[in-house]
This record gives structure tokens, C-alpha cells and sequence, in this order.
């Protein structure tokens, strides 16, 4: 009986060790080609109307931006004549989209009614035994009502004077990178790096973007270039810490995790180690 246990638990411990897989990062350092300055939180192009601020760091890569108006007129963004572009490929801001924002609310009324009697009998010790049988009928009514609103997408966005607006709609990358330099599931001391320079880079971004100072028909057009620099796969150790939280002198229960080395010029994707995976 008792190796019929051990081997039970053993058992036990490899199919649950089977269903578990490790996590891993393989994380993208990305350079600007010109113009753009970095900072702890942002990269940073300016001319003399607007500033145009990125921060990367999400899962994919987010390349939308933040457009701040530094004039003293209103800026007219147009969609319709921006682009992301990756490797080549054009991608528009401006989809002619049609959205819609509904609200419904809903009344609910019902009615139970219960009957009861006592049942005597015999029960199978042919002793005799009282129950209570019971019966329940009850009537619902439900109402609801909504409406909804239809707008479309702007092909020119306003942003006034000395105030911002966030872009967003695309992701950079969501391919893993494979390479033979490449650990696909390193341990601490095999992380290794996939260096590129500009022309060798799998991955050469930019966003290009219009816009106008007032009503105007002066098209004014720049455009912020990215390459990928270098790319490295982590074990989840090496991208993830964890801490208690502190909030007006109040320690938080339990541990929350945050990731190791967030910056504004890198993005990262997550993925697993699965059964029968390879090493690249």
C-alpha cells in the first residue's frame, strides 16, 4: 500500500509538472536614425510647433505617440496623409471607420408563490416517517430599453493650443525573433544579445506624420524613423521583481510584480517553454 502511494503522488507531481511552463521574454532595444532625444520616459522629437513624444515599452511595442500644440493656435493632425510604416510596408492612421457607443438599462419583476403539505408513509426500515413536500410556481418579467450613437472616425484632429492628444493604433512586432546566437530559453548565465547595425536591423520603423498650424493649406510633414538594435531573450528571473506596495503609510498584503529595466526605447514579447520545445 504504501508504494502504491508513493507511486500515486509521483505521478501526481509529473503531470503537474508537465502543465506548468516557464515564462520568457525576449526583450527589443530600438535606436531613433536622428532628431530624437531620449529620456527616462520618452523619446522626444521637436520643431518649432509641436513636440511628439514615444514610449515603446508594452508588450508588442507601442508606437503611438503624444502630440503636444506648442503654439498659440490650434493644430489640425491629419490622419488621412499619416502612416506607420514598418519595414517598408504602409500602414494608414485613417481607416474611415464608423464607431458606435450604445447604453441599455433593464427592469426585472417576478412574483414566487409556495404550497406546502405534510405526507405520512412508510419508509424502507417499514418504520413510519412524516415529510414535507414542498411546490413552487413563480412568474419573471424583464424590461429593458437602450440606444445607441454612431460616429465617424476624423480624418483631422484638433489639438488646441498648449495641450496634447495620444495617438494609438498599432503594435511593432509580435513575431518572435529566432536566431542561432539565440538562447530560445536561456538560464541566467546563457543570455545572450543579437546585435544590428541600421542596415543589418530585421526591424526598421518610422511614423510619418502631417499636420497644419491653423486653417491652412501649408502641409507641414516629418518623419521619425526606429531600427531595432539589438534583441536578447530572458528568463522571467531576470525581467520581473516583486514588492509590497506602499500607499499613505499603508503596506499592501500581498507582493505585486514590476518589471526590471523599463525604458521608452525598448519592447519586449512574452512567450512560454512547451514540451519537446528547441533551444533556438
Amino acid at each position: 500500500m504504501k508504494t502504491r502511494s508513493i507511486i500515486f503522488f509521483a505521478l501526481i507531481a509529473v503531470s503537474l509538472a508537465s502543465c506548468v511552463s516557464a515564462s520568457f521574454y525576449q526583450v527589443y532595444k530600438v535606436t531613433p536614425f536622428e532628431n530624437l532625444i531620449t529620456t527616462d520616459n520618452y523619446m522626444v522629437y521637436e520643431d518649432e510647433n509641436c513636440k511628439v513624444s514615444y514610449n515603446l515599452w508594452e508588450e508588442g511595442g507601442n508606437i503611438g505617440f503624444r502630440f503636444y500644440n506648442k503654439t498659440d493656435k490650434n493644430i489640425y493632425l491629419n490622419l488621412n496623409e499619416s502612416f506607420f510604416i514598418l519595414n517598408g510596408i504602409s500602414n494608414n492612421y485613417y481607416k474611415n471607420r464608423v464607431y458606435e457607443n450604445s447604453t441599455s438599462s433593464g427592469v426585472t419583476s417576478s412574483h414566487i408563490a409556495t404550497a406546502s403539505k405534510a405526507v405520512i408513509g412508510i419508509n424502507y426500515e417499514d418504520l413510519l416517517q412524516t415529510n414535507r413536500i414542498q411546490a413552487t410556481s413563480g412568474i419573471g418579467l424583464i424590461t429593458s430599453s437602450g440606444n445607441s450613437i454612431s460616429y465617424i472616425e476624423e480624418k483631422v484632429i484638433c489639438i488646441p493650443s498648449k495641450a496634447s492628444k495620444i495617438i494609438t493604433e498599432y503594435n511593432i512586432n509580435k513575431s518572435l525573433y529566432r536566431d542561432c546566437d539565440l538562447y530560445k530559453f536561456p538560464t541566467n548565465n546563457k543570455i545572450r544579445s543579437k546585435s544590428f547595425s541600421k542596415s543589418e536591423s530585421p526591424i526598421v520603423f518610422s511614423n510619418r506624420i502631417a499636420y497644419t498650424v491653423g486653417q491652412s493649406d501649408n502641409l507641414i510633414n516629418f518623419e521619425n524613423i526606429f531600427y531595432v538594435t539589438e534583441i536578447t531573450n530572458y528568463p522571467e528571473s531576470e525581467m520581473i521583481y516583486l514588492k509590497y506596495d506602499d500607499f499613505c503609510g499603508e503596506r499592501s498584503m500581498i507582493m505585486t510584480k514590476y518589471f526590471k529595466n523599463v525604458s521608452p526605447d525598448k519592447f519586449y514579447i512574452r512567450y512560454t517553454k512547451e514540451q519537446n520545445s528547441l533551444k533556438h
